[in-house]
């Protein structure tokens, strides 16, 4: 791979010189700000052979270099080695963020080159003018990669479904008129959307263009009188266009939105969130319309869900909680006894899953690493690195499902024999993170940023602590990792609102060693109302035995260790009923009380 990838950077450079280009910047985005995107954007992967899920590549004259965060430090050095591209580990001290790096390396009289459809016009607006200061041109009409990339895999164009009322418990034309009061309050006469899971959210489709993300490639205008959804028109049955006619949904082809942006928008007051809508795109509106940069306003309504959400949700979490309870029981009474590989025990659990109604397909590539692996955050077997599960240590999976009743997103850390004192030391130290974060009572207004520290200060306590962010939002039926509620140290995080799902997953991760995890998905609920204000709290979601096996009892306080019985009482309670004979008795065991 490294030798593919030296040729391709050096058709890279060859083009660059050709087009007047000294640097150019590669991210990983799609051109709709997408987390995962379809193997159709996949450039940044072409160029580097990096295949993480965040990253950007920036490739010079005499180099290039690949930025990624710490959940991929591990993976970004075995795939870069032998192909020239440098790794920059974000947030490490020395390493300067891709756009310092940049304005560094740039000199007057240079140009930097990217495909303009692939950054935020945010980004590139704040960059472009920076580099003007310094005498640095741009261009960003070209994408140079899909020059070069000779069999390049076309658009996806999968079919598009409705999710019916049964299950997003509201329809598109409630959502469509809140939306329009929402451009009311600012004045503003028409919304410009194209990040692909608020498209799939407010009509109520799901499509399948982005692995595991049930969405489809799409841009839409919204106007008080109509809706222009710019898509794959060979992707929606007759009868899907009919009904969303029938809502004032206008259908036009995917690639125009460049071209007719412009014209529909002459004139207008129009809100855009330059956080997401891409560079390329927002020049073409601002040339013709007044724009009016704000949050996208369904963020927010997405990630509050409603109570049929929530209801369908919990009954998800049985079914996936079933089927995870059959895994971890299949995989102790296995591992020694079969042969039980990382691959193998994902095609089992996918299986497990299967076999439950509306079920659709995993919510995100399974992580099941066994040992050393475990220590990769993100780590996915493959044919070459996966291995066989051998009887002492940890397997961590991290895993989910889609169901028609919302996602799924679940880890647990599984000893399949024998465990170190130390290994039960740090398992033990995530278990309690995890456990008070899931206790947290709060005032509303609280965010996930102040809650964070809840889930780490068991670990910081051993002098130790974990570089990924402690969860994140899940949308319903959708994209599992979304926002604005998240728990982490850093960064932005919404006010915590009845309704919304997060992520709670404290780990912690020897290199070369092991790794822990534990995860489960919070409803946010209201609690108490004092003379404080409106108090908050959370409830579980997912219903799985935390593995008893790697517990030191000794290291958790009275409190701890009832918040835990509680926990698994309430996981035998929902999940045994569903369950055979044999494994009633065995997770009667794995809940029983400490």
């Amino acid at each position: 791979m490294g030798m593919e990838i030296k040729d391709r950077l050096q058709a890279l450079r060859a083009l660059m010189r050709q087009k007047g280009i000294d640097v150019y910047l590669v991210p990983t985005d799609d051109y709709h700000t997408s987390e995962y995107v379809g193997e159709h954007f996949k450039c940044r992967h072409y160029i580097t052979g990096f295949t993480g899920s965040a990253g950007t590549a920036v490739i010079w004259a005499d180099g290039a270099g690949l930025w990624t965060d710490g959940r991929y430090f591990i993976q970004a050095k075995q795939q870069l080695a032998g192909s020239g591209v440098e790794l920059f580990r974000m947030g490490e001290p020395g390493v300067p963020e891709v756009d310092e790096f940049l304005k560094e390396h740039l000199k007057k009289g240079e140009c930097l080159g990217f495909d303009g459809r692939t950054v935020t016009a945010e980004r590139a607006e704040k960059l472009i003018r920076e580099l003007e200061q310094q005498g640095v041109a741009a261009k960003w009409e070209e994408d140079l990669i899909g020059e070069i990339w000779a069999d390049r895999p076309p658009l996806s164009c999968e079919p598009v479904s409705e999710l019916a009322l049964e299950w997003c418990g509201k329809s598109r034309e409630d959502k469509c008129a809140q939306l329009r009061k929402e451009l009311e309050k600012e004045g503003a006469e028409a919304f410009l959307l194209t990040s692909l899971d608020d498209i799939a959210w407010l009509l109520n489709i799901r499509g399948g263009d982005v692995r595991n993300c049930p969405v489809a490639l799409a841009y839409l205008i919204l106007t008080q009188q109509e809706i222009l959804l710019f898509a794959r028109e060979t992707a929606f049955s007759e009868a899907l266009r009919r009904t969303l006619a029938g809502a004032q949904v206008r259908l036009l082809p995917y690639e125009a939105v460049y071209e007719q942006a412009g014209e529909v928008l002459a004139g207008k007051k129009v809100l855009l969130d330059k956080k997401r809508v891409n560079y390329l795109l927002a020049r073409r509106v601002e040339s013709a319309a007044q724009v009016v940069n704000r949050q996208n306003p369904t963020i927010l309504a997405k990630a509050i869900k409603n109570e049929t959400e929530v209801a369908n949700e919990r009954i998800a979490h049985i079914k996936d909680g079933v089927a995870v309870t059959r895994f971890i029981f299949w995989l102790k009474q296995n591992v020694g006894e079969m042969p039980v590989t990382e691959l193998s025990a994902s095609r089992h659990l996918h299986e497990l899953r299967s076999q439950q109604e509306h079920f659709l397909g995993d919510s995100f590539d399974p992580i099941i690493s066994y040992g050393a692996h475990g220590a990769i955050v993100h780590y996915s077997a493959t044919p070459e690195t996966d291995i066989a599960v051998e009887p002492h240590g940890f397997v961590l999976a991290d895993t989910g499902g889609h169901y028609l009743e919302g996602s799924t997103d679940i880890t647990r850390t599984i000893a399949v024999g024998p465990v170190t004192e130390e290994e039960k030391k740090y398992f033990t130290a995530v278990l309690r993170g995890a456990l008070h974060l899931a206790a947290a009572r709060f005032p509303h207004g609280t965010t996930g940023l102040n809650l964070d520290c809840l889930a780490r200060l068991p670990l910081w306590e051993l002098g130790v602590n974990f570089n990924h962010g402690t969860g994140h939002g899940v949308g319903y039926c959708l994209n599992v990792h979304e926002g604005p509620n998240r728990f982490a140290q850093r960064g932005e995080s919404a006010v915590m609102e009845e309704g919304m799902i997060t992520s709670d997953e404290p780990g912690y991760y020897q290199e070369g060693a092991f790794g822990i995890r534990h995860e489960n998905l919070l409803v946010c609920q209201k609690a108490e109302k004092t003379a404080y204000g409106q108090f908050l709290r959370f409830e579980y979601l997912t219903l799985v035995p935390f593995d008893l096996d790697a517990v030191a009892p000794e290291q958790m306080s009275a409190q701890e260790r009832e918040l835990l019985n509680d926990y698994h009482a309430l996981v035998y309670e929902k999940i045994s009923p569903y369950l055979d004979a044999e494994e009633q008795a065995w997770l009667r065991e794995a809940t029983r009380a400490i």
